[in-house]
């Protein structure tokens, strides 16, 4: 276990009030990581980084629209004062609008794209710039991006959140070889979670039900459940764990890949 130890790691995780993001940072807190917590839900994420500290982890809160660059810049540059460096950026901030083709909102697929795209570039943008040799931090360092089982398999209702999801796969490609060639120092990879019993996760259950396309939500997720060939929806746990082995020097020799965490549904 002593290429997971991220002892002196200094980490970023968007959307890390709750869910997913919440379950991330405790891992790497637990990993032993310092962990800023950056989120749009100030009292949320400021309890999250209490609970941190209160656990005996070193945590912060800082506040952070993924959206606008500028405060991607402050963030990044509050987190350096903060912790003294940054080794880890966890782009784990999205949304998922469920929706027919046939009745596409605009609106929706432009919050989509805003977040869960442009959202994860901006992160990229500002970790390289802060990372890489003659940034800020300057020692190099790891971005895992949070993309979606969603990008891999045909799932109806959620065309929009697929293809941002999509999206996030290919941003982590082609940033992860712009850092090697660049000499950044930089590792860049990206996680699809499978389902998970989150409020985000259970919601898009529900949604289901609202679209006409499963009877209740309990038999979208049975369904979900019978396409995993592990046989159960999966844990908080489960992705946290994927994010620290991809954040941590057990990983040292990966870069650009996308590792699956769902149960073997998108195989």
């Amino acid at each position: 276990m002593s290429g997971y130890d991220l002892t002196g790691r200094k980490a970023l995780v968007t959307g890390g009030a709750r869910g997913l993001g919440a379950g991330m940072a405790e891992a790497l807190a637990a990993a032993g990581a310092a962990v800023v917590i950056a989120d749009i839900a100030e009292d949320l994420g400021k309890a999250t980084a209490d609970a941190l500290n209160d656990s005996g982890a070193t945590a912060a809160f800082v506040p952070l629209d993924v959206t606008d660059d500028a405060n991607w810049e402050a963030a990044i540059s509050a987190t350096i004062t903060e912790l003294g460096g940054l080794d880890i950026l966890v782009n784990n901030a999205g949304v998922e609008l469920s929706g027919l083709v046939i009745d596409l909102d605009p609106a929706d697929v432009r919050k989509m794209l805003e977040i869960n795209v442009l959202g994860t570039a901006l992160g990229l943008k500002h970790a390289f710039r802060a990372m890489r040799p003659e940034g800020p931090a300057g020692t190099g360092g790891s971005v895992v991006n949070i993309s979606s089982v969603a990008a891999t398999i045909p799932f109806p209702g959620i065309s929009g959140y697929s293809a941002t999801k999509s999206a996030v796969d290919r941003l982590t490609r082609v940033a992860a070889m712009e850092s090697g060639k660049l000499g950044y120092g930089v590792r860049v990879n990206c996680v699809y979670p499978g389902l998970v019993p989150t409020e985000m996760g259970m919601k898009l259950a529900a949604d289901m039900v609202t679209l006409g396309l499963w009877p209740s939500a309990e038999a979208a997720v049975g369904d979900v459940i019978g396409l995993t060939p592990l046989g159960r929806l999966g844990e908080v746990g489960d992705m946290a764990d994927a994010v620290v082995f991809l954040a941590s020097d057990a990983a040292k020799f990966i870069t650009g890949a996308g590792l699956p965490v769902d149960g073997g549904m998108g195989m």
